[in-house]
């Protein structure tokens, strides 16, 4: 599990005093969401980062708000007052909730005059599996399936628009070596082909076969075997 480091400032509620002379004054249209200043930036470099989306998931109701940051690695987001919110990162078909984030609830004659500031650093990870990316036994031809998960990759890669990836094969031990390295890298040539089609550059994918040589579990076991035979996605840049 990669590190995180996150520092949430709190923002002070300010309270507007409302006169009364002879008739009440109506009152004032106050906004009730408090405004969040969010900056990320990579752990190890200190480089801001672009295009993460960054989720605040409100444990009261379950709502999610969420935001994309900008070339500087910043965004801002309003956030309903008066519960706690879980932090996510989303990367790759999954987030892992990082800390929370708590704006206390103000009353009918307050609000939040200055923004919460959430900076986080954070360094994701350099790698992930394809899970259910699967081929038709022997071949290297996806299975319709497959494709649902290809996609989603497709839609990360135009969002990370400056990322360069290499696709991995992966087999199991059954069989001889060299037909599984044929394999291997015969099923990462067809996922960069697919992502070919739908409009990634060709210098930003690039594919390898590794056969039985990178085994991630034993290969005694069904389970085992299964977990071996993989596509995985190795960040480059």
């Amino acid at each position: 599990m990669p590190k995180q480091y996150f520092y949430l400032l709190m923002a002070l509620t300010m309270p507007v005093a409302i006169f009364a002379q002879s008739s009440p004054a109506a009152p004032m249209n106050l906004p009730k969401d408090a405004p969040v200043n969010v900056s990320i930036a990579d752990a190890k470099s200190g480089n801001l980062l672009s295009n993460e989306i960054v989720v605040f998931k409100s444990r009261a109701n379950g709502t999610e708000f969420q935001g994309l940051s900008d070339s500087t690695g910043k965004f801002t987001v309003r956030l309903p007052n008066g519960t706690k919110y879980d932090i996510y990162i989303l990367g790759f078909h999954d987030s892992t909730s990082y800390n929370v984030l708590d704006i206390p609830a103000i009353k009918d004659n307050q609000y939040y005059k200055n923004p919460f500031n959430v900076d986080i650093q954070f360094e994701a990870p350099k790698s992930f599996v394809l899970d259910n990316c699967t081929f038709e036994t022997g071949k290297a031809t996806l299975q319709p399936e497959a494709y649902k998960v290809v996609d989603e990759l497709v839609e990360y890669l135009k969002r990370k628009e400056d990322e360069k990836i290499e696709v991995g094969g992966h087999t199991d031990n059954v069989g001889k070596p060299e037909a599984n390295m044929i394999l291997s890298t015969n099923r990462a040539n067809t996922v960069r082909a697919y992502l070919l089609t739908k409009g990634i550059a060709p210098d930003r994918v690039t594919s390898k076969g590794y056969g039985i040589t990178v085994p991630i579990a034993e290969n005694d076991t069904a389970e085992g075997r299964a977990l071996n035979r993989r596509t995985e996605v190795k960040i480059i840049e």
